[in-house]
Order: C-alpha cells, then structure tokens, then sequence
C-alpha cells in the first residue's frame, strides 16, 4: 500500500487528538513556558498571528530548537475547538512525532 499523501485534514485530526489528549498548550503564554520547559516537540503558529507572537515564538524555537510550523488561517483555533487561537505547541512524544510527520510536505498556499 503506498504512503498516505500529506493533507491538512490529517494534520487538524492529529492536532484535535494532542488537545484531547491533554498534549497540547494553546495560547502565547502557555506555549512559550512550554518551550522554555523544554517539555515542546513543536510549536504551531496560525498564519493569522499578530508580528509580535510570530517573533516572540519564533525566537523561542530557535532557542530551545523546537521545530515551528505555520498552519492555513483558523486551522489552528478549529482544530482544538479554540476558535482565535493563534500558537499551540505538542508535547514530546509519538503524537508530536505523528503531527510533524503529517505537517511534512505540506505549504501554506497565497
């Protein structure tokens, strides 16, 4: 059977289950504490954040070299039943492991 092609649904789906699974921190605050913990695998940014929490968690990442990916607009806040989130971070783990692995390959597109 041949590899399943990268599609942003998987990627919500995976996201959604991190949440539920209490995997998952949403919101600026909690992300960055998050990062600094050194507790994240990967930092989510919603392509709709304000330039201040793009660099602020962009810095962050860099930092602590956790891996950063930028979703379509909303994605993000539906997937985890949030609406307006704009940051997420997963925690390490298989699951993180499944998210990025399904975030691979895939590009915002204009």
């Amino acid at each position: 059977m041949p590899p399943k092609a990268p599609s942003w649904d998987r990627a919500a789906g995976l996201l959604g289950l991190a949440h539920r699974a209490g995997q998952a921190a949403s919101g600026g605050e909690r992300v960055v504490a998050m990062i600094r913990s050194g507790a994240a695998s990967l930092a989510l940014i919603d392509e709709n954040a304000g330039p201040n929490t793009s660099k602020r968690l962009s810095d962050a990442c860099g930092y602590h070299n956790v891996a950063l990916s930028r979703l379509p607009a909303g994605m993000l806040g539906r997937s985890i039943g949030k609406p307006g989130r704009m940051a997420a971070a997963i925690q390490k783990g298989s699951l993180a492991d499944s998210l990025s692995a399904a975030l691979n390959g895939l590009e915002i597109k204009a």
